[in-house]
């Protein structure tokens, strides 16, 4: 059954008109494209004695030599698709673009994309065919490029960017992201992201080291979050609940309160906004490592609870946020659904 679109998005504080809007990227290259060959360069030199995320393996990547998150020189692509399962915000009714990035430079033990996370399933793309997605994806419909797991692929990604808008792509571009990047790659895609989408999943430092190996984890996602609200805002839509720019945090519900929902809910209001537009997520299931080493990973082998579930949403109105995301598309019917 259809729902009525939630009051926080028909609010015209929130509201762009997409008549008007031109993503942030074509702005930029219209204006100057020596900006993006800047950039580019950038990047590349980064890659070169790899400091593109914040593990800093310091290995030659424009020589493929691999480092944590084992891609060389041109980027893995695992799948790219119509994603029906995103923000209805993102999916709408003809789904959200997502390109999804093999590897990783977390190592979540928990992943349910370990095919893709740990094992790199997938092929490699030179800049010209990760262009070409890009417009395929376009064509399809899509309501906006969605780069999963982008963050260290960032030079590779510039690249494609130049040769897509050759070819006409005019969709915002979504960067969803586990929020372990670095700010240099951040500052490199300012301008050019749209709609960043970052995962904040732990808060706790020893926990963060035990689940993803990184004991950095929070402070890193701190510092991201704060950069990419700087960058571009609180979440506007379109006449028709799309998201077109702005900040989505997302938070995975675990077990036994894991990630510490409260903390960081606490932390979005008091440091970055009352505003954030907010998806406290439900689905997580034992996966990867987790099913692998039951006893090991005790607290988090079986299902986020309902009851676990609705405290960490209830944490976050308590928190004073209320842009919460809530389904309200019929999954089932792919059509423009105006509310206004």
């Amino acid at each position: 059954m259809l729902q009525q679109a939630p009051e926080y998005i028909k609010d015209p504080r929130w509201q762009l008109s997409r008549d008007d809007f031109v993503p942030a990227y074509l702005k930029l290259y219209e204006i100057n494209r020596s900006v993006f060959e800047e950039r580019i360069e950038e990047g590349l030199k980064v890659l070169k004695n790899c400091e593109v995320c914040p593990r800093d393996c310091n290995v030659d990547r424009t020589n493929d030599e691999h480092g944590i998150c084992r891609t060389g020189r041109f980027a893995y692509v695992g799948s790219y698709f119509p994603h029906f399962g995103e923000e209805d915000c993102l999916r709408g009714w003809n789904g959200s673009g997502t390109i999804f990035f093999s590897f990783c430079n977390l190592k979540c033990v928990f992943c349910q994309n370990h095919e893709l996370s740990w094992e790199g399933a997938g092929q490699t793309v030179t800049p010209d065919r990760l262009s070409d997605m890009m417009i395929e994806l376009q064509e399809r419909g899509c309501h906006n490029i969605n780069f999963v797991t982008p963050e260290h692929v960032v030079p590779q990604v510039l690249e494609a960017i130049p040769p897509a808008i050759e070819k006409g792509l005019r969709l915002p571009i979504v960067y969803n992201t586990s929020a372990f990047d670095s700010l240099h790659s951040l500052e490199l895609m300012e301008d050019i992201v749209d709609i960043y989408m970052p995962d904040f999943k732990f808060w706790d430092p020893d926990l963060s080291r035990f689940y993803t190996t990184e004991r950095r984890y929070p402070e890193v996602a701190r510092a991201v979050v704060k950069e990419m609200h700087q960058q571009v805002g609180d979440l506007k839509f379109d006449e028709n609940g799309l998201a077109l720019r702005g900040l989505i945090v997302r938070h995975l519900v675990m077990p036994n309160g894991t990630g510490g929902a409260e903390e960081i809910f606490r932390f979005l209001t008091e440091e970055i906004s009352e505003d954030t537009y907010v998806t406290v997520m439900d689905q997580y299931r034992p996966d990867a490592q987790v099913t692998k080493k039951p006893d090991r990973y005790e607290k988090i082998s079986r299902r986020t609870s309902r009851k676990e579930f609705r405290k960490a949403k209830n944490a976050a109105r308590q928190a004073g946020l209320y842009r919460l995301d809530e389904r309200w598309r019929n999954p089932r019917s792919f059509r423009k659904i105006p509310f206004f």
